[in-house]
């Protein structure tokens, strides 16, 4: 194997590759023993931890184990129906679970993306299967440290009492609060106490409560950003908020709009806006602050991907510069996995009992375990580790997907490329709706978001919200390949360059 080969920042990736072409072909047979991880990155001059994940993937393809002091055992390769070795059968073992789905044929639509969001056909056109599912919104699942997170919950579990597997505070544990803000000023720059923390399941449940909190308040409307996220904003109307658009342009959110507007609260996705990408600018900051000063106006900041970042440093959190007027969510859904259902949100001080409250009348808190699990990885350094190996996979998936827009749709502009999980392309008015695109897209096996989901009033140019941290380099090239010919028949005459 030769390390050079391997593309940068993709180095994990492309060395569990090429383990896997060797238990193919037979060069590491089922029953064999790979090297150690020391041993291999030493003779391959990488770091220890770089052999580890790679070793990592394939345990979760099922194709190596570990044994122990035995080492990391290969457990099933491809089955073969040629000759082995002296001219008998090769040993058949149990196929190991792809890497990637298999193909699978298109995806016909019996109905255009005519019908407006919330209904029950637009839900059925969300959760069709597709064979390249580009929607934004997910990590790389296939990161998930899986192995760390074992050793942390062995740890949590053996210093344990039974005490603490009753009912707890509702506000989450003390370990994962008291993490958390040591999280938060380390990354976000915010100064808390553990008692401004309150643990919730995820984003979602902290729109709940906040909308809940502010409707006894008096506060039934919350501004939303347009473009803006639509499954927030559904989120915010279930529990019977209205929500007004204030339009968003390259400085983030129109201070002016929303000052108009007569807004008491506004929901904001300030560092990496949601689905645009542009970042909340100083001057519009300072402004946004002195609405919030001067008319007692309450900002909700979803802090959703702010640590991945590529391309630009890291800005403040508003709450870190207006703490009596900002409430903060966070989570793991980014960072992690979203089937956590692990989230922290810090309520301005005068709401900090009624989130309490609601919390309690909710579910009584959060589960236990999760909580003291996600406290040890975080207190440990081994989540901001494993944040550090993520935003290099993910930096190489954003290269491949803008590598493959240019390309197969040159005509495209590509928006919010330096931080977050997804990116954003327009094309020219002229193009054809983006829901008709969508659902050309997904005839070929490929899923995404057009641009109108996520808008309430005309954004002027039609597009697409691409996610790729989930996928592939490869599939994201497959893609948007695949886009480009469902463009193209559309009539726009966009095709790849030469």
């Amino acid at each position: 194997m030769r390390i050079a080969d391997a593309p940068p920042g993709g180095r994990s990736d492309w060395l569990a590759g090429e383990l896997r072409r060797a238990i193919a072909d037979g060069r590491l047979p089922v029953g064999s023993r790979l090297p150690a991880t020391r041993v291999l990155a030493a003779d391959l001059r990488v770091s220890r931890g770089l052999v580890t994940e790679a070793y990592q993937r394939l345990r979760e393809d099922g194709q190596v184990a570990g044994r122990g002091r035995g080492g990391t055992v290969v457990v099933a390769a491809p089955v073969t129906a040629g000759p082995g070795p002296g001219g008998g059968r090769a040993p058949v073992a149990p196929p190991a679970p792809p890497a990637t789905p298999p193909p699978a044929p298109p995806v016909p639509l019996a109905v255009p993306f005519t019908t407006p969001p919330g209904s029950d056909l637009y839900d059925t056109l969300r959760a069709a299967p597709a064979r390249i599912d580009l929607s934004p919104g997910l990590p790389d699942l296939a990161s998930f440290p899986r192995a760390a997170w074992l050793r942390a919950e062995r740890a949590v579990l053996g210093a344990l009492p039974a005490a603490s597997l009753g009912y707890g505070d509702p506000r989450g544990t003390p370990e994962l609060r008291q993490a958390v803000v040591h999280w938060l000023a380390r990354n976000r720059g915010i100064r808390a106490a553990p008692d401004d923390v309150v643990i919730v399941a995820g984003t979602a449940q902290a729109l709940g409560l906040i909308t809940q909190v502010l409707h006894r308040a008096g506060i039934t409307g919350i501004a939303v950003e347009d473009p803006g996220s639509l499954g927030a904003r559904q989120h915010l109307r279930h529990w019977g908020a209205d929500t007004p658009p204030v339009p968003v342009d390259a400085d983030g959110i129109r201070v002016d709009a929303l000052r108009a507007s007569g807004a008491r609260a506004v929901l904001l996705t300030p560092a990496h806006q949601f689905p645009t990408g542009v970042v909340l600018g100083g001057s519009r900051r300072r402004a946004l602050l002195g609405w919030a000063a001067a008319t007692g106006g309450l900002i909700i900041e979803d802090d959703y991907d702010a640590e991945h970042r590529y391309d630009r440093p890291p800005v403040p959190a508003l709450r870190s510069l207006l703490a009596d007027r900002v409430w903060y969510a966070g989570s793991v859904s980014k960072l992690l996995a979203p089937a956590l259902r692990v989230g922290w949100l810090l309520a301005p001080p005068r709401y900090r009992d009624a989130l309490v409250d609601a919390k309690r009348f909710a579910d009584l808190g959060n589960a236990v375990l999760p909580q003291l699990v996600l406290a040890h990885l975080m207190e440990s350094g081994e989540l901001e580790r494993l944040v550090r190996q993520v935003r290099r996979r993910h930096r190489v998936r954003r290269d491949a997907v803008t590598a493959a827009v240019r390309r197969h749709l040159p005509q495209a502009t590509v928006h919010g490329a330096a931080a977050g999980l997804h990116l954003m392309i327009s094309f020219p008015p002229t193009a054809p709706p983006d829901t008709a695109l969508a659902a050309a897209a997904l005839a070929r096996g490929v899923k995404t978001h057009p641009l109108t989901w996520h808008t309430q009033r005309p954004y002027g140019r039609p597009g697409l919200v691409l996610g790729y941290a989930a996928r592939t380099p490869g599939e994201l090239a497959d893609g948007v390949a695949l886009l480009g010919e469902a463009l193209r028949e559309a009539g726009t005459g966009a095709g790849p360059t030469a």
